[in-house]
């Protein structure tokens, strides 16, 4: 008579929920440092020219060429700006904000900014190139560069890492 052995049972054993999700937010992590990595901004600073007024009235001739029109100046209250506070000042955004929209910009947000920036910016895109400089020259910020991602490509982002002047 055949004796009855009992099956050997091999299977897998699946952990549990918490790890499963903590490996995925690892991965994540590790996908978004590589994601948000990249070059520094191209920097630019802010410089103020003054030019001196001649002595003697110029002499005009025939042949003088025109002076070119003047562009028109920078309309403050129809560019959008952001503030954003990358220092260690609670309430900065929000102050700077105030003072920047009183002074004519229409200011559409402030809230903190996460990341390394070297110093107080305004962030461009190319298109508003001088209401950047017009925006650094206001609140008297020397750095201006072209805006990268994350930002916005239809307005000015002005990040802070301490007080203004």
């Amino acid at each position: 008579m055949a004796r009855y052995q009992p099956r050997n049972q091999k299977g897998a054993v699946f952990p549990s929920p918490v790890v499963i999700l903590s490996v995925l937010a690892v991965a994540m992590a590790g996908v978004a440092f590589v994601a948000t990595r990249g070059s520094e901004p191209t920097e630019r600073e802010v410089t103020t020219v003054v030019k001196e007024q001649p002595t003697a009235s110029p002499s005009y001739s025939a042949s003088a060429k025109p002076k070119p029109k003047p562009k028109p100046a920078v309309q403050r209250g129809k560019v959008y700006v952001e503030v954003y506070n990358n220092s260690g000042i609670t309430g900065l955004a929000g102050d700077v904000a105030d003072r920047t929209s009183n002074i004519g910009w229409k200011v559409v947000g402030s809230d903190n900014w996460y990341g390394t920036i070297p110093g107080t910016t305004v962030y461009y895109p190319e298109r508003l190139k001088r209401a950047a400089k017009t925006l650094a020259l206001d609140l008297g910020i020397r750095r201006t560069a072209l805006a990268v991602d994350p930002m916005r490509r239809d307005r000015l982002t002005l990040i802070l890492t301490g007080p203004l002047d």
